[in-house]
């Protein structure tokens, strides 16, 4: 698959070297280079790239406003945002304007080939120092939300019950595997089903595997 790539980057040495690293590869041609925000919104519609790759810091128009303009003129078009700073603010600003993928510049030399195929065919990617960034962050606001997800609605023996049950165990088996009675095991069975809002087996099985408790194999 071809590719046609704008670069973006107010540093004429960052736009030579990812010019130089681009143009190496066969099925990616550089179509064009702007020095700030605005030439990047008419050279994308004169060009007609199908990725752009744009530091979120432009002068004139920054790279996010630049990005939700190219966007609205042409909603095929990739956007690739490249970043000296890989904040929780800077991702989000790329995001919201509708980037797919966020590269932080001191890796850029390495990635930014496999950023551009990437979004090319669909996908989105993100430099480890922003993924780690945003792993860390959806930690961190479940720890401050105490929201542990509809399995923190169960009890530590729920949950055994509720794996031993989408295992395909009968009430007998799991009685004799953690030591309670079958009629405990029931009532630890209907609990967790009515905590969970589920109501037969099948639905169990399928919300066990979403949520990691069990595979489908």
């Amino acid at each position: 698959m071809h590719t046609k790539v704008l670069i973006a980057d107010d540093h004429a040495i960052v736009r030579e070297g990812l010019s130089r690293i681009l143009d190496d590869e066969e099925d990616i041609e550089v179509v064009g280079e702007a020095e700030n925000g605005r030439d990047a919104v008419s050279l994308a519609a004169a060009r007609e790239p199908d990725v752009v790759i744009m530091d979120i810091a432009m002068p004139e128009l920054n790279g996010a406003e630049a990005t939700r303009q190219i966007l609205a003129a042409d909603p095929d078009v990739v956007i690739v945002i490249l970043s000296m700073h890989a904040t929780s603010e800077y991702v989000y600003r790329a995001l919201e304007a509708g980037a797919k993928a966020f590269v932080v510049k001191e890796a850029a030399g390495a990635e930014v080939v496999d950023a551009v195929r990437a979004v090319r065919v669909g996908r989105r990617y993100f430099s480890q120092k922003v993924q780690d960034l945003m792993v860390q962050g959806y930690i961190d606001r479940r720890l401050a939300e105490g929201d542990e997800g509809p399995l923190g609605r169960l009890s530590p023996r729920e949950r055994q019950v509720l794996q031993l049950v989408v295992e395909g165990k009968s009430s007998k088996e799991i009685a004799s595997t953690i030591h309670l009675s079958p009629k405990t095991v029931e009532t630890y069975r209907s609990r967790l089903m009515e905590k969970l809002g589920i109501h037969d087996v099948p639905s169990l099985v399928k919300f066990a595997i979403e949520h990691g408790l069990t595979t489908s194999e």
